[in-house]
């Protein structure tokens, strides 16, 4: 059941009067109507009352947060604990001010093996699907899944590649060599075989180092037997190599369990959470993760709101979860988790012995990560102030551009035609508000008129936006300053447009380059600016962003085009048959490498119309 209040404060309150007495989430909206709080409650009308007594008796954050409602939306649960997954996921989408949250939590990444693919490997996602796959994470950053599958890769020989198996190719790739891989493209391994690395690599990403040990060294064993001495003695190594990353770990319990060991630090408003993975009695990972929103909040309400977040995308609940403190909603918490389990799963504060060792190890790792990601924030933002008072400066501008927007053209010889706009705010990219452009109107091997149509169309879209009320943020708001790719000629072009649009009066610059200059209208000559400039570096980067974003836009809609253009050369290739044949395979080179009679297979298709496909791509 959902219901919306209105926006009227007066309505407001006679609308939260006549909220129903029952568990449920409300989120609080500003102004603006963009989600700025999510909170759960046994009793929804006691809770959401609580915001609108005196602001006296509030604490400072809730009387800033109570000063913005303006609107509010609720959905009744069943239990307090259905409310408690409800408000983590609601959390995880709106990101609301108000709230603790993890960084950048929408993406984090999984690392994700599909037993649905004969020749299965390990690759990495960004959610998890309903799709039969296993699902291992979720780590904190691309770098830490990429380490984890670096290591992975190093102790077993699964395929890195994505063709086709089919077992005829006449020769394995490198990594057959350097024993990365067991050769399935060139029947050099059974299935069984392929499978049993497979199930291997799975025990081993669960945490059961020991259980793969002693099938290795079976194997090892059995090689010896039969005098298959190379072998052996590469299984061997592959034993130690476990063995090695076995002994870094830093505690062993002595004892079979498998748990989650947290550590909190706070610094003013930044929050880090260190986790230590536990399984089978061993440290086998770590990982830290950042929060926002915790400023002001007990330790027990940022650990409670950290662990609902956490384990909605955690793919795995041990048994047991090691705490600095104890957390709010506790009871609910551990129903949720056994219920997610499948299994019994306590939240414990030791007080003392190994347990309470691992605690206080995890904090102060929490405490030695913080202080690092705030000594790279600091500098990021020390630099990013210097390369923006530089840049206003040297183009003599009223202040640092708040907000910077660049454009770059993409095509070959007039041939699939695209444009780009990226969008920077106080020196950091903004990809939500990225924009792309087909271009539409203008024919041949034009980018003056390309990138004039694109402006264009991006300041009609301001100018719609302004008058329909729209909050589409990367059309609705004008820029502090334009860039462009390219020299004079672009500066010119695009000067034009802005000044037949009324938006003269935005500042205007393009980065040629040849010789990294800045071209402003109305300079004869260009800016030269030091190498060492931190202003130089920041509109490089945004070049080149506009510049990736535009070849990549590109790239598709070329790719797209002449997988096209080939197929619907192809007699008796409709537009079912096409569609049928890229939904199966992916792309052109996937269509290439499949076996006739997979393609034979497909719906709607013959082995002689198979035939005709193979010979005409």
């Amino acid at each position: 059941m959902i219901g919306a209040v209105s926006d009227n404060r007066q309505e407001l309150l006679h609308r939260v009067r006549a909220l129903p007495d029952r568990p449920g989430v409300y989120m609080f909206k500003d102004a603006k109507g963009k989600v700025i709080y999510v909170g759960k409650a046994a009793r929804l009308r006691e809770r959401v009352r609580s915001y609108f007594g005196s602001p006296r008796s509030l604490e400072p954050k809730v009387r800033a947060l109570a000063a913005q409602i303006a609107d509010l939306e609720y959905i009744v649960t069943r239990t307090a604990a259905e409310a408690l997954v409800l408000e983590a996921s609601l959390v995880k989408r709106h990101q609301p001010f108000f709230n603790v949250r993890l960084k950048d939590d929408k993406h984090y990444p999984y690392l994700k093996i599909d037993l649905s693919d004969p020749w299965p490997r390990v690759e990495i996602a960004r959610r998890v699907l309903p799709d039969g796959a296993r699902y291992f994470g979720p780590y904190a950053s691309a770098g830490s899944v990429r380490k984890a599958l670096d290591l992975v890769k190093k102790l077993f020989p699964w395929r890195s590649c994505t063709k086709v198996i089919t077992g005829t190719d006449p020769r394995p790739c490198l990594e057959y060599y350097i024993h990365r891989c067991l050769g399935p493209c060139a029947s050099l391994c059974t299935k069984e075989e392929y499978d049993r690395v497979i199930r291997q690599t799975i025990k081993f990403l669960e945490g059961r180092t020991d259980e793969v040990v002693a099938d290795l060294w079976q194997q090892m064993e059995e090689a010896a037997e039969n005098l298959e001495f190379e072998r052996a003695a590469h299984l061997r190594d592959q034993i130690r190599a476990i063995q090695r990353m076995g002994e870094r770990q830093a505690v062993d319990l002595g004892r079979y369990v498998d748990m989650d060991v947290f550590g909190l630090a706070r610094e003013g408003p930044d929050a880090c959470v260190q986790v230590f993975f536990v399984r089978g009695g061993n440290v086998i990972g770590r990982d830290h993760f950042a929060l926002d929103g915790a400023q002001d909040e007990p330790e027990a309400a940022v650990l409670a709101s950290f662990l609902s977040q956490f384990y909605e995308a955690a793919t795995y609940v041990p048994e047991q979860v090691l705490l600095p403190v104890p957390v709010e909603d506790q009871p609910l918490l551990e129903a949720w988790l056994s219920e997610r389990r499948g299994g019994p799963v306590r939240l414990l504060v030791p007080e003392g012995g190994q347990e309470a060792a691992l605690v206080e190890m995890a904090r102060d790792n929490a405490r030695e990560a913080l202080q690092a990601l705030r000594v790279r924030v600091l500098s990021q933002r020390g630099a990013l102030r210097q390369a923006l008072e530089e840049l206003a400066e040297e183009l003599d501008l009223p202040g640092p551009p708040r907000r910077i927007e660049c454009y770059d053209i993409s095509n070959i010889q007039g041939a699939h035609a695209v444009g780009s706009m990226v969008v920077f705010v106080d020196g950091q990219p903004r990809p939500a508000e990225y924009r792309r452009f087909r271009i539409k109107f203008v024919s041949g091997p034009n980018d003056f008129a390309m990138l004039q149509e694109v402006l264009r169309r991006r300041f009609r879209r301001a100018r719609d936006a302004a008058s329909r009320g729209e909050s589409d943020e990367s059309f609705a708001k004008l820029p502090d300053l334009l860039m462009v790719d390219g020299g004079k000629g672009q500066v010119s072009a695009a000067h034009d447009v802005m000044r037949d649009m009324g938006l003269g009066h935005i500042p205007l610059v393009g980065l040629a380059k040849r010789f990294e200059e800045l071209y402003v209208v109305d300079l004869a000559e260009p800016i030269v600016l030091p190498r060492t400039s931190q202003a130089l570096y920041l509109v490089q980067r945004i070049r080149d962003e506009a510049h990736r974003f535009a070849i990549t836009y590109h790239r598709k809609v070329r790719d797209k085009a002449g997988m096209e253009s080939v197929l619907d050369s192809i007699p008796g290739i409709g537009p079912k048959r096409k569609k049928a044949l890229l939904r199966k395979f992916g792309s052109l080179q996937g269509i290439r490498e499949a076996p006739l009679d997979e393609i034979a297979a497909t719906p709607g298709f013959t082995r002689a119309l198979a035939r005709r496909v193979l010979e005409s791509i």
